[in-house]
């Protein structure tokens, strides 16, 4: 048992580096070539959230994993050296909603204003939106919890009639239990018409959980099947407005052929007007430079037009 568990434990440390990694890769792979090595606080939300989505993603197999760990136990008792799965759960959601409803926004509003502005007025301005989006957060949180926060039960009330020992009774297999009949036995008999419904306050962390849940299921369906509907869309339009060839490969070769003659000539015009202008005299040679090298800059220029 212990060593289950302690081995459940290293695979799930080894796949969180793991997943720590590749989410770092991504980042440095496909960010922007102007944000190296600078807005180290939004990659590092970017990261984060990346490895905290998939974390979630993976604590249902982890969660089986663990349950695996105690099927097989002596004792009761066993379940209770597994990993703590529901504090893990109760964790991670409320880690995901803190970063979708506070962190993530603040990254945001940080990173998208003013440049111009310093540090602190920026930080400032990212920190009023992220407050006012608290407050509608915990107003509606804080409403829902009150009014629905609850948790409905349906019990079935079970009743029978008991009977004293007598003194003389003996149990055996044809009177195995106390009752009228051999097989029925009166601690079985029970109303099935009496039902109940326990209503119970949840806690607010569960609450949370259950309200994360039913709001993520509901933005996935949505989003997931308008992706799904749109992905074939978007590549058979990507396929009919590619960008198609005007010219075949010779007349490519022969016009990239001539636009290189014409840049040689441009530059052998350019370095001799240079020169000339470094000694001073401005005579008939240079006018005659400076028309050649207007007509193989105006040429160029009207043929593509």
């Amino acid at each position: 048992m212990g060593d289950f568990n302690l081995a459940l434990v290293i695979v799930a440390i080894v796949v969180c580096i793991i997943v720590l990694l590749f989410n770092v890769y991504l980042l440095v792979n496909y960010q922007h070539p102007d944000d190296k090595n600078q807005a180290y606080f939004p990659k590092f939300v970017v990261v984060f959230g990346l490895s905290i989505a998939a974390i979630s993603i993976l604590m249902l197999p982890a969660d089986v994993a663990n349950r695996q760990a105690c099927r097989r136990a002596i004792y009761n008792g066993a379940c209770n050296l597994t990993l703590p799965m529901k504090d893990l759960w109760i964790a991670v959601y409320i880690v995901d909603a803190v970063l979708v409803f506070f962190i993530i926004p603040f990254a945001m509003f940080y990173y998208e204003g003013d440049q111009d502005k310093s540090v602190a007025k920026r930080i400032k301005s990212a920190l009023l939106w992220v407050i006012t989006t608290a407050i509608v957060c915990g107003l509606v949180l804080g409403i829902l919890y009150g009014v629905i926060g609850k948790v409905d039960f349906t019990v079935r009330h079970l009743s029978s009639n008991t009977t004293t020992f007598p003194s003389t009774w003996d149990f055996s297999s044809r009177q195995p239990c106390i009752g009228s009949g051999v097989h029925q036995c009166s601690a079985y008999l029970t109303d099935a018409s009496s039902e109940k419904t326990w209503t119970m306050r949840a806690t607010f962390p569960e609450y949370i959980v259950a309200l994360a849940t039913i709001v993520g299921s509901v933005l996935f369906a949505i989003f997931g099947g308008v992706g799904i509907a749109c992905l074939p869309l978007g590549l058979i339009f990507s396929f009919i407005r590619r960008p198609k060839a005007v010219i075949t490969r010779s007349q490519y070769i022969k016009e990239a052929t001539e636009l290189g003659k014409k840049a040689r000539e441009l530059k052998k015009a350019a370095d001799a007007l240079h020169q000339e202008e470094r000694s001073g005299s401005k005579g008939r040679k240079w006018r005659k430079n400076v028309k050649s090298v207007e007509k193989v800059t105006v040429k160029p220029w009207t043929a593509c037009i």
